[in-house]
């Protein structure tokens, strides 16, 4: 029993060699091999090793080439680690510390992708949510990394999905303040029910969710006992919506929002 208890340790002390190497014992590595084994844990998918070996570099190797790429990749790790906000605040980091670096626009792109990505589970409409709790708050904060994407790097690879992942976000957001709209007006809030309609005319102007915004403010004047108004807002529905079923006596109902991306 003790023969075998030995060898084991043997074993495991020989094995222990075999493991991967510490942080602390890369105290002398230079700044490319720390770039390497970032890359490499990369690949692997070890993102929270990555994450250690990026910062690493940067606060040991503060200037360079390797400090300003890791500054930028220390970003994608947070992202693929599932730390949005430390993805974020490190994506404005190297936004403002380099704006003209060649590679910026990515870091606009990313942080887009990163809040797009953390409200899916908003715009994911599930029945048995209430979406008048909910904050679009990321949602509108990807819209606008997208906005500052395209604006300022209209020739960037990136450009053309941020476009389209903007055409996405303008329906999603209107379409949830139709949602809302319709909510109150289905609970009696008609004074509530006109507000968020006449948000959802003024800022999103343009898009499918701008009929039933409509039609909410049409049937919420009428409830108020205000003809003139709700006449307005019909001339406008039969100007825009010429077919549209609010037209022809379809009720205002609870639509789910229009969250299907392209």
């Amino acid at each position: 029993m003790r023969v075998i208890l030995s060898l084991f340790l043997v074993l495991w002390l020989g094995g222990c060699g075999l493991l991967p190497k510490t942080v602390d014992e890369y105290k002398n590595a230079s700044a490319q091999k720390l770039y390497s084994v970032a890359k490499d844990a990369m690949g692997e998918a070890d993102y929270e090793k990555a994450v250690k070996f990026f910062e690493l570099l940067e606060a040991r190797y503060p200037y360079g080439r390797y400090a300003q790429q890791a500054q930028l990749e220390v970003a994608y790790a947070y992202y693929k680690s599932n730390e949005p906000a430390s993805a974020i605040a490190a994506c404005d980091r190297f936004i403002k510390l380099h704006p003209n670096h060649p590679n910026v626009d990515y870091a606009y792109y990313l942080k887009g992708l990163i809040n797009f990505n953390e409200d899916i589970g908003f715009l994911g409409y599930v029945v048995t949510q209430d979406l008048t709790d909910r904050d679009p708050r990321a949602s509108r904060d990807s819209f606008e990394a997208f906005k500052d994407l395209t604006t300022k790097f209209p020739q960037s690879k990136y450009t053309p999905d941020a476009l389209k992942r903007m055409s996405y976000l303008v329906n999603a957001l209107a379409s949830h303040e139709s949602y809302v709209a319709q909510y109150y007006y289905r609970r009696g809030a008609y004074v509530a029910a006109v507000n968020r309609a006449q948000n959802l005319l003024k800022t999103y102007p343009e898009t499918p969710a701008t009929e039933a915004g409509l039609a909410v403010m049409v049937s919420a004047y009428d409830k108020m006992g205000l003809p003139d108004l709700s006449k307005d807002a019909k001339r406008v529905l039969e100007k825009t919506f010429p077919n549209s079923a609010y037209l022809k006596g379809a009720p205002i109902g609870l639509k789910k929002p229009w969250y299907q991306f392209w």
